[in-house]
């Protein structure tokens, strides 16, 4: 990520709002102007670094006279001890944006890193894991983006880019194959393209979404040996997703069913922020 789109500008000057507001007055009575400091990312655990980029916008936003300078790549496995990045400039800038700079890469260090452990655990089969919207409100590009850093893959933004329907739409709808038959004519009345996904229960409602044409069906909450039931019933006319009960102790024996994707609320929703310090020394 070589550029730091609106959007995120804009989080970022909230966020320093947030904790700024009126100004850092514990180093505005402590650090005299014109003192210079030398600040160092010191990872103190082993995972994925994510969001260093974020990290030097949020320096830029305080002072653009700061100098950041990463040392290791957004997206690298680290280890306890590393340097990550080194930053330069004055004294009370390094420290009006260390907290709001940590937040943001301690969070999303912390997605990369559970994502990369999933990822790890179904390397050896065709399976794809993929996050949700269960993210933070207002962090979702970042949440995503360091999904993605971890080594797994998006599933849909938002509710405007992909049909996804769930067991309370289909309640609602009349039943499945009217559900989707709204969406396919939703397609065609606004010249859309949307891919349709469907959430099934049981091996019945999967025999009926197939008769849909839908493009991805959901097994939501299937026991691994129902999941590959409905992997052979499915036979490749669709493309598979697993969601529910999904953890570190059972993603392998998921994704060995055959199924295409596993969705993940816990990647975003449950993440443990990264062990990343930031130690100051004057210049």
């Amino acid at each position: 990520m070589n550029k730091i789109d609106n959007n995120i500008s804009k989080l970022i000057s909230s966020a320093l709002k947030e904790d700024v507001k009126t100004g850092d007055i514990t180093t505005k009575a402590t650090i005299s102007k014109s003192k210079k400091a030398v600040a160092k990312f010191l990872v103190k655990a082993d995972g994925v670094i994510a969001g260093l980029e974020i990290a030097k916008a949020v320096f830029k936003t305080v002072d653009s006279k700061i100098k950041f300078e990463i040392k290791i790549k957004d997206g690298s496995k680290v280890k306890y001890g590393d340097v990550a990045a080194i930053v330069t400039g004055k004294a009370q800038s390094l420290l009006t944006a260390e907290r709001t700079a940590l937040n943001f890469l301690q969070r999303m260090s912390g997605i990369a890193t559970a994502a990369n452990t999933y990822s790890e655990k179904v390397k050896h089969t065709k399976a794809k894991v993929i996050d949700t919207r269960k993210t933070v409100p207002g962090l979702r590009e970042l949440d995503k983006l360091a999904v993605k850093l971890g080594g797994c893959a998006n599933h849909r933004i938002g509710l405007y880019d992909m049909f996804l329907i769930k067991d309370n739409h289909i309640e609602v709808a009349g039943s499945i194959t009217k559900a989707v038959e709204a969406c396919m004519k939703y397609n065609k009345k606004h010249h859309t393209k949307f891919k349709i996904e469907v959430e099934t229960k049981n091996l019945t409602e999967v025999k009926e979404a197939l008769q849909t044409k839908a493009d991805i069906l959901m097994l939501d909450n299937f026991k691994v040996d129902e999941m590959e039931k409905a992997v052979k019933l499915i036979n490749g006319k669709c493309k598979v997703e697993a969601s529910g009960g999904v953890n570190l102790e059972t993603v392998k024996s998921i994704a060995e069913t055959g199924v295409d994707l596993i969705s993940i609320g816990a990647l975003t929703h449950s993440v443990k922020a990264l062990d990343i310090s930031l130690e100051i020394t004057v210049k």
